[in-house]
């Protein structure tokens, strides 16, 4: 790949839109022939070059005649070269997530942020003896299933707890400050209470918000969500008024103008008017909100809660919490990526606004019981209170010690089989070496440590997260963007052989754009164009080892024009009351087969959901699933 035209660095969008050589194509500059530095129009470039790019004037009819994975990929990588860059991702993969590999489990169902890796369930058994022969081998590596921590009961109130906080362990108080660091929350500003899961955080929230002085709750969200359906009803419990943004039909965006009324109010006093709930984006569409929303209601007397569930990892670096600072914030946790989706909910107080709250139960709030390590423990160590030894982390070592870890693949990936393109020779600076920045980035951190005092008890190595902040926010938004961007484009070329191009998938919400989440809502449709269940879909898909989910869109609102379309496409979740009932509007929606792409996502990954669905071209597809299910002495799945 030849350099960059040094007089061509300055005409590059900041933010990294342009990722792609087709931007600096003629048809992306003007008149006169200068080229373009707008943002919108880099983005606006990357939608329709996506989609003119990739399979052009391409159909698929048949599972059958879908590019094979390495073919699928040199294109791939043709329309997103950078996408080579990111390979470190594939390298903490194969690395520290070998069960992805040995069980050929693609993992599309998972939100949140993890805490660990597969490799530290690990524990080698090496056999005790004085022999140091070199024909003596170590015993094979043992899976251990250890948790790392359990959760229990914290009892006391909540307003208490945050005005005066309580006894915790060193494990709690470590992990605690591990997170804060990790989404670049201050504990000047906010405080942080371990809950038993995303709900029970939304729940404590709505127990403890002043809803006598503050009526209103103002949610916006486009699918059903356990943890929202449990605020709104603690919250109208204790005399709130629950309200809801609604989003247009078939794009589903914002209906701004309904939400900018709601906000708005009627009253011009600055009175708090209530609780406003902003998840940044939908995580089951993908769609994105504009932050500008939270200025909105900050200025109008509304509180915020901005629910960081749906963001990637090192997102919240990138969200501007400085200039908005919400009220609460809410991100969950699990513990291990594609093995352990256990974990617990934290939510994040400002301390300002404790004086506000309510005196409520703590029914939700955990504490975190250390059980088994998976670090060094000094020999005088006890219970939850463990004094550990200052000393390096394993991943830290590992990854100071490798010169080859964020290095630019040369050859063929030996996990995937993928054929990646050499990437521009490095710089032989010894400074500017990837190995010596890792070193000086991890000394420097290390410094921190010390300085803040926190290894005095407890060191705790929490290596996803360590391998996020490696690998940065950038690189990671980068590589989902690329991803998502073409599992999309693809989905959309498979149509119904002989039926005059019918379209197998449904999607909805975003398409093909620049900044789309990394989730996509989608459903497959029949030759007929009935729908397949979406739950059928994803037993299917589990068959298949490719774990999805499926979730309710629903507050949709449809234009005039849509009318016809509205009542074809929404049913009721449940089958009760009456048209006019609110609460069967409330039930009217759309159910979705869903997919979400975690940092480790590949484009195996992406491939194989796409050969999954391609497979439903095939009319008796299904029928022959369910004899060969039945054959093998199995379940029968019910349709």
């Amino acid at each position: 790949m030849p350099s960059p035209d040094p007089n061509e660095a300055s005409h590059k969008c900041p933010q990294g839109c342009c990722p792609s050589p087709f931007f600096n194509s003629p048809a992306s500059q003007g008149e006169l022939g200068k080229p373009r530095n707008s943002c919108a129009e880099c983005r606006h470039r990357f939608a329709t070059e996506t989609a003119s790019s990739i399979f052009p004037n391409t159909q698929f009819t048949n599972h059958e005649s879908l590019p094979s994975l390495q073919d699928s990929f040199s294109e791939f990588i043709k329309v997103y070269p950078q996408y080579s860059e990111t390979e470190q991702v594939d390298q903490v993969r194969a690395k520290e997530y070998s069960h992805l590999i040995a069980s050929d489990h693609t993992c599309l169902d998972y939100i949140g942020i993890g805490l660990f890796s597969y490799s530290q369930l690990q524990r080698l058994d090496v056999s005790k003896t004085q022999d140091s022969s070199p024909s003596i081998s170590k015993a094979p590596p043992e899976y251990s299933d250890f948790p790392l921590f359990s959760i229990s009961s914290r009892t006391g109130n909540i307003k208490t707890l945050l005005l005066h906080g309580g006894p915790e362990s060193a494990f709690e108080s470590a992990l605690r400050k591990r997170i804060m660091s990790f989404l670049n929350v201050s504990d000047n500003d906010y405080f942080m209470l371990f809950t038993a899961n995303r709900t029970a955080a939304f729940k404590l929230v709505a127990e403890s918000y002043p809803f006598q002085a503050c009526r209103k709750l103002l949610t916006v969200y486009d699918h059903e969500s356990e943890a929202i359906e449990t605020m709104i009803s603690s919250s109208e419990k204790r005399g709130a008024k629950a309200m809801s943004a609604e989003f247009k039909w078939s794009r589903l965006r914002i209906q701004s103008a309904k939400l900018r009324k709601m906000i708005a109010g009627r009253r011009k006093k600055k009175k708090k008017r209530g609780l406003f709930v902003f998840p940044i984006h939908s995580r089951v569409t993908g769609a994105r909100y504009p932050y500008l929303w939270m200025s909105i209601a900050q200025e109008n007397g509304w509180h915020v809660l901005v629910d960081a569930c749906a963001l990637g990892p090192k997102e919240m670096d990138s969200f501007g919490l400085s200039l908005f600072r919400p009220d609460f914030i809410i991100c969950p946790f699990y513990k291990v990526f594609g093995e352990n989706p256990s974990g617990f909910g934290c939510l994040f107080v400002k301390k300002s606004v404790i004086s506000i709250l309510e005196d409520s139960s703590s029914a939700g709030i955990v504490n975190l019981v250390a059980e088994r390590q998976p670090f060094q423990v000094s020999d005088d160590s006890s219970g939850t209170d463990i004094k550990l030894e200052k000393k390096p982390s394993r991943l830290q070592e590992e990854l100071a010690s490798s010169s080859s870890f964020f290095s630019k693949i040369t050859k063929v990936g030996e996990s995937s089989g993928l054929q990646r393109t050499k990437a521009p020779e490095e710089s032989k600076s010894p400074k500017s070496s990837a190995s010596e920045e890792m070193h000086d980035a991890i000394e420097s951190q290390q410094e921190r440590k010390a300085k803040d005092g926190e290894d005095e008890y407890l060191d705790i190595e929490c290596r996803c997260l360590d391998q996020v902040d490696l690998l940065g926010p950038i690189l990671i938004t980068n590589r989902a963007r690329y991803l998502i961007n073409w599992l999309v484009n693809s989905l959309l070329k498979l149509k119904h052989p002989k039926t005059e191009g019918v379209p197998l998938v449904k999607i909805y919400g975003p398409k093909i754009k620049f900044d789309r989440g990394p989730a996509l809502a989608f459903n497959v449709f029949d030759w007929k164009g009935e729908k397949v269940e979406p739950v059928l879909v994803q037993r299917l898909a589990d068959r298949s080892n490719i774990s999805l989910s499926y979730g309710f869109l629903h507050h949709i609102w449809f234009a005039d024009k849509y009318a016809e379309e509205k009542r074809r496409v929404q049913h009721t979740k449940e089958s009760r009351g009456q048209e006019g009932n609110k609460k069967y509007r409330d039930n009217l929606g759309i159910t979705v087969v869903t997919a979400a792409l975690g940092f480790l996502a590949n484009f195996e990954d992406m491939h194989k959901l796409w050969a999954f669905v391609a497979r439903f071209l095939d009319a008796d597809f299904v029928e022959k699933e369910r004899w060969r299910y039945t054959a093998l002495n199995q379940k029968t799945i019910e349709i």
